[in-house]
């Protein structure tokens, strides 16, 4: 074991540091699957234990009371840099800590912070973002409550916004924002932030990232654009990495893929220290980080992240294969059988994989979509997505129930939509289940 002296307000302070990380070998950058398994953890520092133990503490004893000074220093603002150790776990905690260095890996995000659900991560993003008389544009359409949040409980407090469709070109999202610009100046206020959801749910319509990047840019200029957030929960982390492509901030619903188990509820924010600083002092004073059991369950789920992203998307390439020529089928939107121009070109430029997540058309109306759902025998009629098994609902129905029916409408959000998640069974097995509720149809 070595020791670390720190002065802290001329006491020294002895604590044992953590081992330097791994991440490569023979100049060979390690690869995220890999990092996964001990990233961001000593096991020196647990009494040996070769997976972190569940730290489950209200709060933290201080070496002494300047150290105590010092942390609360960092935790408040008064000091940059944020706290250098531990204090109550409404502000961190090693379980979290950890999750937020293992997760940051995959998108190659400077910071990481970690939240009690994926909705309490867009409202800590956005209540670190506006301010009365702000203008929030966001593409459309969006998680339902991401759009009530937006549109209704934002609204209260003065916040306005403006929305494009997923698909707009460059030039159009150009427009809408020179549109806000001037909505913002009326209002006294600015475009607070630019809010992206890719692909959309349930649509499976994709955001050009990288253009409405560029039109922002041309906007703004590059000095006072405010950051480009995106939900990326249905491509991420593997398929897609909005920050490579003009993204400031990612948000995860931490619940579906990364968690992979339809057994936790937690969300997840990165990008650099610059937008994660006061994302986290929001956290800080509000309380939406998540608990250590949740921290502790997806470092567990990190592991295995990759291997049950393939096998799924390997198994909706199979069902979809099979679903796309039936005659009981009236649409599919699958990102692997991108029929339109500019939603293929960026596909192929965003995008490393078509996900399991899509959109299924049955051929009549709602009650068609019902009878489909009810006669399932493997896929579980439930909401959410991402999770070891396959999971089927009726958006219109359910999640985007509470959107108005004529915005549903413009959204292409119709009754005989069914979200399909495929999950990790065997491929031939959907098919069949799939295969025998269709003939229900």
């Amino acid at each position: 074991m070595s020791d670390h002296n720190d002065d802290v307000a001329g006491i020294p302070v002895t604590r044992r540091m953590p081992k330097a990380p791994i991440e490569e070998i023979g100049g060979r950058k390690l690869k995220p699957a890999t990092l996964m398994m001990g990233h961001g953890y000593d096991p020196e520092l647990s009494e040996g234990a070769l997976k972190p133990p569940i730290f489950l503490t209200s709060t933290f004893a201080f070496e002494s009371a300047a150290a105590g000074k010092r942390f609360f220093e960092g935790i408040t603002g008064k000091r940059p840099g944020g706290s250098d150790g531990l204090v109550y776990s409404r502000f961190n905690g090693p379980n979290q800590e950890i999750l937020e260095d293992r997760l940051s890996i995959w998108d190659e995000a400077e910071d990481a912070l970690v939240f009690s659900s994926g909705m309490s991560a867009i409202s800590t993003v956005l209540l670190a973002n506006v301010n009365q008389g702000d203008v929030v544009v966001h593409s459309g359409p969006l998680y339902a409550a991401t759009e009530t949040l937006i549109n209704k409980i934002l609204g209260r407090f003065g916040v306005t916004f403006l929305d494009f469709p997923a698909g707009a070109s460059p030039s159009d999202v150009a427009v809408m924002l020179e549109q806000a610009k001037e909505k913002a100046k009326s209002n006294g206020g600015k475009v607070a932030i630019i809010y992206l959801e890719s692909p959309a749910n349930p649509t499976n319509a994709l955001v050009d990232i990288e253009g409405v990047a560029d039109a922002r840019d041309q906007v703004f200029g590059k000095d006072a654009a405010p950051p480009i957030a995106i939900d990326n929960t249905f491509l991420g982390p593997l398929w897609q990495q909005p920050l490579k492509h003009g993204a400031d901030i990612v948000i995860y619903s931490l619940t579906k893929y990364v968690g992979g188990h339809s057994d936790l509820v937690a969300g997840g924010v990165l990008g650099s220290k610059a937008h994660m600083d006061p994302i986290r002092a929001i956290r800080n004073t509000i309380g939406t980080i998540c608990d250590p059991n949740t921290a502790w369950m997806l470092m567990r789920s990190l592991e295995t992240l990759e291997l049950r992203m393939t096998r799924a998307g390997e198994n909706a390439e199979k069902v979809c294969a099979f679903l796309r020529d039936h005659p009981k089928v009236d649409g599919l939107g699958y990102l692997g059988f991108i029929e339109d121009e500019r939603q293929k070109d960026i596909y192929k430029r965003h995008c490393s994989g078509a996900g399991s997540t899509f959109s299924l058309f049955i051929k009549g109306g709602e009650a068609e979509a019902f009878r489909f759902l009810d006669t399932m025998k493997i896929a579980k009629l439930a909401v959410s997505l991402g999770g070891t098994e396959t999971l089927a609902s009726l958006p219109a129905a359910m999640t985007h129930l509470s959107v108005p029916d004529e915005r549903r409408a413009a959204l292409g959000i119709t009754d005989n939509l069914v979200r399909i998640s495929i999950g990790v069974e065997n491929p031939d097995d959907l098919i069949a289940d799939f295969d025998q509720a269709l003939a229900a149809v």
